[in-house]
């Protein structure tokens, strides 16, 4: 079974409005310009939301219409009519399963218009509309997806409380691809974090766990961050984020008998949705506590190592 992509035609030239193939009736150097032209109509079509929108997924990949309406707008409607406005314009593309009862959520991804607006930032160069195809493609067939999604997930939850209470803020969310650049060679994450609350801050690293990966390996990941604190790197509280409160039971378990002095904390989607919260709020158990913790009140790590 194949994914549906979303087939979009993002610079459409005069002649093809008129019904004609410019490639039959233009030079490429020609047609090369409308496509410019094009280009810089749509961009400058965008506004402030829009262009927030490119660069988040610039950064982490794909996002589903829930995440970017948390993220980006005041409500699911408004979000939908936004999103497919900006796929009809090449700003951004999409796809998603079929479904066999009701239907799967789109999944957005950067359209031509959109890499091309990222790419300029960077100074380089926009890759083509076909690759961007290919890797929207290989998006919606990985086995990595839903863990992506849920790493993203767990941030735009962070996003929406920030866009809707006063005096909180996501002040930086650093995807996989990014945390690999700076910590690489010693511990890899699957992102990091800075929440603020109240004039407070805290750094953070994120393990998503879906479910799928031994507890045992999951629990071994801790040395590494150890390592990276002992070496000069930030010592900021590693947090784990479980599906169930049963495989949050096992993993501390698992924990416990690896003393650290990195601060590690862990909670789960299923808490939160039974307290009604999301991952700021009172969910966080340290591994020396039984009591939950709001995610701005996690203490930094000291500069240790930890028995592998």
């Amino acid at each position: 079974m194949r994914p549906r992509l979303e087939r979009t035609t993002p610079y459409p030239s005069a002649s093809s409005r008129r019904g004609g193939d410019p490639a039959a009736s233009a030079s490429p150097s020609v047609v090369a310009r409308a496509g410019r032209a094009d280009l810089l109509g749509v961009v400058g079509s965008l506004t402030e939301r829009d262009r927030f929108c490119v660069s988040v997924l610039a950064e982490h990949q794909v996002l589903t219409t829930t995440q970017l309406a948390q993220l980006c707008f005041p409500g699911l409607d408004v979000a939908q009519r936004r999103l497919l406005r900006l796929t009809r314009l090449g700003v951004l593309d999409r796809f998603r399963w079929h479904a066999l009862v009701g239907s799967e959520a789109w999944h957005y991804t950067l359209g031509p218009a959109g890499a091309a607006l990222a790419a300029a930032g960077r100074g380089a160069d926009p890759p083509r509309p076909a690759e961007l195809r290919r890797r929207a493609l290989r998006l919606a067939a990985s086995p990595r997806l839903a863990h992506l999604l849920g790493v993203n997930g767990f941030f735009c939850a962070l996003g929406a409380q920030a866009r809707t209470e006063p005096a909180t803020a996501l002040v930086s969310w650093w995807s996989e691809r990014r945390c690999a650049e700076h910590y690489g060679e010693l511990v890899r994450p699957d992102a990091r974090g800075v929440w603020a609350e109240h004039g407070r801050q805290v750094g953070f690293f994120v393990e998503h766990d879906t479910g799928s990966e031994p507890l045992a390996r999951v629990a071994a990941k801790i040395a590494d961050y150890a390592d990276l604190a002992a070496a000069g790197g930030p010592g900021h509280p590693v947090c784990f984020w479980l599906p169930t409160t049963a495989r949050e039971a096992h993993l501390r378990r698992l924990l416990a008998e690896r003393p650290t002095q990195v601060v590690v904390a862990t909670a789960t989607a299923e808490l939160a949705t039974a307290l009604g919260t999301g991952p700021a709020g009172p969910v966080w158990l340290t591994i020396d506590t039984e009591h939950r913790r709001r995610l701005i009140d996690l203490p930094a790590s000291s500069r240790a190592t930890t028995r592998r």
